[in-house]
């Protein structure tokens, strides 16, 4: 069964892009951490990270560094974070969170935003990736 990121690549499911390319897409977290956090995903649907064949995985992690860089030029922190994780979807996928402080980093609390500060964010991090 297709994951959710594997509908959000095919367009089943809609999503606030940042950043694309033929083997990964980088779009805005749903749920928050802070304003600007950033989900950046292989189109190619595997569950771990360390499944990656090694190319892929370099690729991956070169793609999330253009993506923070535009994050940190688009969205006001005092650095960008990054996690993997992993648990909650089986699809590979890298988290760079705008931070403020470590409160942002522990998935505790979450930022609420509208479809228009979504629609915001993502046209000026998507300014800054190039």
């Amino acid at each position: 069964m297709a994951s959710i990121f594997t509908k959000i690549i095919s367009g089943e499911i809609p999503s606030y892009k940042v950043a694309e390319t033929d083997d990964f897409l980088a779009f805005l977290d749903i749920n928050p951490n802070s304003k600007g956090h950033t989900l950046c995903i292989p189109k190619k649907e595997v569950n771990k990270i360390f499944d990656l064949d090694e190319t892929t995985y370099l690729e991956l992690m070169k793609f999330s560094r253009k993506v923070a860089k535009a994050i940190e030029k688009a969205v006001p922190c005092e650095r960008i974070g990054m996690s993997v994780i992993g648990l909650e979807v089986p699809h590979v996928h890298v988290h760079l969170i705008p931070l403020h402080t470590m409160e942002n980093a522990r998935f505790t609390s979450k930022a609420k935003l509208t479809d228009e500060e979504f629609q915001y964010i993502a046209t000026s991090i998507a300014s800054h990736y190039n």
